[in-house]
């Protein structure tokens, strides 16, 4: 029977919209996004790869794959944090993004960790 605590991982976001980089007469909206994946388990894991499900207001679907986040796969021992800011486009003033990580854990265990869904908005749009 596998120990439900040994691979908990939390993941935190906070949104910005970035009118310096937005175009809104082009449809382009760009959003930075702060993620804090904290390991509240109790073996070391490290992050291997992200996905993630980007949708705008028009219902248009970008997935994103890779290694990592931000370059780098973090190493995560029990208690400790990884925190990275990352951005994304997308051709409405609203959209959500959500996904997962895949992460191995020192005792050879392979898990996912999800991202649930957030709000990308720009401001004075939902109220």
């Amino acid at each position: 029977m596998p120990n439900e605590t040994a691979h908990q991982i939390r993941v935190e976001v906070e949104t910005d919209f970035i009118p310096a980089q937005s175009d809104p007469d082009n449809e382009r909206y760009v959003f930075a996004y702060t993620i804090t994946i904290h390991n509240e388990g109790h073996v070391p894991a490290r992050l291997l790869t992200r996905h993630w499900v980007i949708t705008d207001a028009n219902g248009k679907v970008q997935e994103v794959e890779g290694e990592g986040v931000v370059g780098e796969q973090p190493y995560l021992r029990p208690g400790e944090a990884f925190q990275y800011t990352s951005g994304t486009m997308i051709g409405t003033p609203v959209g959500t993004m959500q996904g997962s990580y895949h992460l191995v854990a020192d005792d050879g265990a392979a898990f996912d960790a999800p991202i649930a869904p957030f709000t990308l908005a720009s401001p004075r749009v939902l109220h």
